[in-house]
């Protein structure tokens, strides 16, 4: 059976839209896109390649799934865990309204029952099931306790503006930290675990 793990780029105010660049999300006006460029480096581009080398297959938003299709079959190499992985794994698209995906091997996902078909797809493989950006999705598993592991990239940058990993309204979950470095350049790179509902109490009590 699989994991289903989320890695997600963030800023320090917990914004994930457009990190990659300036058209990639405009939605509600977003002036920002593109934040993360300036910070990717070896170190970053290692730790999402040890991530990549772990993929089973990937669950992916429809539009996620529409930005890679336009980049990574023009960026071949069966080589590169990122560009031969995306490329040749399947991949699962969560969505009302794509019908014929055309980059595949891909599978519409029934946005109807979308908790039962995950589950089902995760009965079916090993390794890791992986969300990689898709922002609605991300939040709609994090609300429902489907995300296994969140591997977060946090950005030395402020943006003031954009979608948010968590809004406000979440569930209240607590969290292990299972692994953590930073690279050259700032970045945060922590790995969690969920471990249940969040506890609460009065310090120095």
């Amino acid at each position: 059976m699989a994991e289903l793990t989320l890695t997600t780029f963030v800023t320090l105010d917990g914004v994930m839209q457009a990190p990659g660049g300036p058209d990639e999300d405009r939605s509600d006006g977003f002036e920002y896109g593109g934040w993360a460029a300036p910070y990717v480096e070896e170190g970053m581009g290692e730790f999402i390649t040890e991530v990549f080398g772990r993929a089973g297959a990937f669950l992916l938003g429809r539009k996620t799934y529409e930005i890679f299709a336009g980049y990574w079959p023009e960026h071949d190499d069966p080589a590169d865990p990122v560009a031969g992985g995306l490329n040749r794994l399947p991949k699962y698209v969560a969505s009302t309204t794509l019908e014929e995906p055309a980059w595949g091997p891909a599978t519409v996902l029934d946005g109807e029952h979308l908790q039962s078909e995950i589950v089902r797809v995760k009965d079916a493989l090993d390794g890791e099931l992986q969300v990689h950006g898709s922002g609605q999705l991300a939040q709609w598993l994090l609300a429902r306790d489907l995300v296994d592991e969140i591997n977060l990239l946090v950005f030395p940058v402020v943006l003031g503006a954009g979608r948010r990993l968590f809004p406000t309204g979440g569930l209240p979950t607590a969290y292990e930290l299972t692994a953590s470095r930073t690279t050259p350049v700032g970045t945060a790179v922590h790995t969690y675990r969920p471990t249940g509902r969040a506890s609460f109490g009065t310090v120095g009590s």
